[in-house]
């Protein structure tokens, strides 16, 4: 079997509500949502969801070789960028890529792949989430409704610009697990909006009355000093790690004690999941797969030792994918399908009319001037200069 050449779709996920964080939101609730199709010389195509930018970079690397080699192939793409670099665009490519190849290898075998991978069990824990900063306090409680009632104990809400209404969102949702379960837990994610003192001081108030399992991304991504001295400084762990790209980049953050929940990004693919998850093992640290479209890392999760759960954001699969799982129970239910599991419907694919974006100047991809800058007043841009009035 040898990889002959990759495809690639859009498609969209429909919400079905606004989402989005302490950065920005997408009001219209759809997003977009890239397919890259790997293809073989026996008939299989391999699936793969995340970045097309930089595929072109990386697929001459793997072109031709034997997608059963899928971690030596990983190394290839790695190899193919070493003067220009893997990060962003092209680690997205690489883990779009590697992800259909393992697709590939599982379907060679005729195996859904969290067997072939080792797991034991099917199940996966998960922890619901939804990115709900910008949802109405009845809109929250209907999507956290929507999960509790197929199981779910634990949930990540979006925050960190308003402690009155961080805590009256927290309490509220807090409810609605608490109906089905004596102990729920709470996670709040802060997307890098704060800078150290600043996450300090919001996270010891939010402790005064609540209690927190972990927080997310308290400030920038890289700033190993910065998560040792607020794990140091607060209850709850710290959380971070889904915007690294590259196991090396996880290395200061270990060996700083930063970081007590380590988080991989979905789309950077099955094989960086897996070494990361390693890593933390080593150090006897939980991980955590951010969740994306189809839960694709669910089969690598449930092979490893150290995971602790899955974020579920919305129990919904993008327009013309059909995904072999199901929800139960608080957790991901893996199915038999050989591979992945994603069924891809090109037809419907087709039909999608929706324009659909995360990189809109006030999303939440994009990172606000006021990032980092809320000492003094928590929208610094909203107030301009004198001579600028």
């Amino acid at each position: 079997m040898r990889i002959t050449g990759y495809r690639t779709l859009m498609t969209v996920h429909r919400w079905g509500r606004p989402i989005g964080d302490i950065n920005g939101s997408v009001v219209s609730g759809v997003t977009v949502v890239p397919i890259v199709l790997v293809e073989t010389d026996v008939g299989l195509t391999g699936v793969g969801l995340g970045s097309r930018d930089g595929l072109e970079a990386v697929f001459p690397a793997i072109v031709g070789e034997d997608p059963r080699a899928v971690t030596a192939l990983y190394d290839r793409m790695l190899a193919a960028v070493f003067k220009a670099g893997h990060a962003g665009a092209v680690f997205g490519a690489i883990g779009a890529l590697d992800m259909a190849i393992w697709d590939l290898k599982a379907k060679a075998a005729d195996l859904p792949l969290w067997r072939m991978l080792g797991a034991r069990d099917r199940v996966v824990p998960a922890y619901a989430s939804g990115l709900d900063g910008p949802l109405e306090d009845d809109e929250l409680l209907q999507l956290h409704t929507t999960f509790a009632d197929r199981g779910f104990r634990a949930a990540k809400l979006k925050g960190g610009l308003d402690l009155a209404g961080d805590l009256r969102r927290l309490r509220l949702v807090h409810e609605v697990y608490e109906a089905a379960s004596a102990s729920p837990r709470l996670m709040l994610d802060a997307n890098e909006g704060w800078s150290r003192k600043e996450a300090i001081a919001y996270i010891q108030r939010l402790e005064e009355q609540v209690d927190l399992a972990w927080i997310e991304e308290p400030v920038r991504r890289w700033d190993a000093d910065g998560h040792a001295q607020i794990s140091r400084a607060v209850r709850a762990a710290v959380a971070t790690g889904e915007n690294l790209t590259g196991l090396e980049q996880f290395r200061p953050l270990v060996q700083a004690g930063a970081v007590d929940v380590v988080q991989t990004g979905s789309m950077w693919g099955i094989t960086h999941f897996l070494r990361v998850s390693a890593l933390a093992h080593a150090f006897d640290l939980l991980v955590s797969p951010v969740a994306y479209n189809g839960n694709p890392l669910a089969h690598a999760a449930a092979a490893v030792p150290n995971h602790i759960a899955t974020e579920v954001q919305d129990l919904a699969a993008p327009v013309g994918i059909t995904v072999d799982q199901e929800f139960a129970d608080g957790s991901i239910v893996l199915g038999d399908q050989p591979g992945l599991g994603l069924t891809v419907d090109e037809t419907a694919i087709a039909a999608v009319a929706e324009k659909a974006d995360w990189g809109k100047a006030n999303g939440p991809h994009v990172r606000p001037d006021a990032a980092g800058k809320r000492l003094l007043v928590p929208e610094p841009h909203d107030f301009a200069p004198p001579s600028a009035r």
